[in-house]
């Protein structure tokens, strides 16, 4: 499916981003209820198309860390070990949330999985909204923030303006990825690209939601100066009611 991404001169890296909904499959109309739904079959077959792409670094939202659902699980932990990789997990509601005092809700966060080591991590959390947390991985040449925007589109601005702090305060050149939640339209972060400098590697905005008959454009792997896109694609796979996004760059 995916092909090696090798040079003359250099080692191309290839990151993944993929809400995987808890593991919980991308089967339409079965409304809230969905997200209480056992994860084990479905976990495996994620398991195995993360294989298949091979990624460097795979961003992963919507990560169950060990509720029912999941066997008391920690599918970040539960997919790295499968393929032999690093990760780091951390729960997306802030420990004085009350969302993290909810049985399931507590489990819910975003990951990294890395293929050669976890890096620098470290964990911010945004001043506004429920789902409050960013990841911040650096690696040698690139640092990479994973992160997971608020329903509510005022919240995503407040949002948007701290993960611009946090974007502008980097050394090195940046790749933004995530599930933005975009449910107004790609022009909600138009004004955050043109103050951070970031490009979309979907340079013709394919929309990833939902993943059986997709109509919105809200996961991006957007990117700075310095990151040059060799390949991006969206595989149709539907594990997740989310689409996954692979892309391949190189820092020039």
């Amino acid at each position: 499916m995916f092909g090696v991404r090798f040079s003359l001169f250099d080692v191309r890296m290839r990151f993944l981003l993929y809400n995987i909904r808890y593991g919980t499959g991308g089967t339409p109309g079965r409304g809230p209820f969905q997200f209480f739904r056992r994860t084990q079959g479905n976990l495996a077959a994620i398991i195995e198309f993360i294989r298949s792409v091979n990624p460097d670094v795979a961003g992963l939202v919507e990560v169950d860390a060990g509720s029912y659902r999941s066997h008391r699980l920690n599918q970040a932990k539960a997919i790295a070990d499968a393929l032999g990789h690093h990760h780091a997990y951390r729960s997306k509601y802030g420990a004085s949330s009350v969302a993290h005092r909810i049985p399931v809700m507590r489990q819910q966060g975003n990951a990294f999985v890395v293929r050669d080591s976890t890096g620098d991590m470290r964990f911010h959390y945004f001043t506004k909204g429920v789902k409050k947390l960013v990841i911040e991985l650096e690696l040698e040449e690139v640092v990479i923030f994973l992160v997971h925007l608020a329903l509510g589109g005022r919240v995503r601005s407040h949002q948007l303006h701290d993960l611009y702090a946090l974007v502008k305060a980097s050394r090195k050149p940046v790749i933004v990825a995530g599930d933005f939640n975009t449910l107004w339209g790609e022009h909600e972060i138009r004004l955050f690209l043109a103050a951070c400098g970031l490009t979309s590697a979907d340079a013709r905005n394919h929309p990833s939601f939902p993943s059986w008959k997709p109509r919105r454009h809200l996961d991006f792997i957007l990117h700075g100066p310095g990151i040059m896109i060799d390949r991006f694609e969206i595989p149709k796979v539907q594990l997740s009611d989310h689409l996954p996004l692979v892309c391949d760059f190189h820092v020039g």
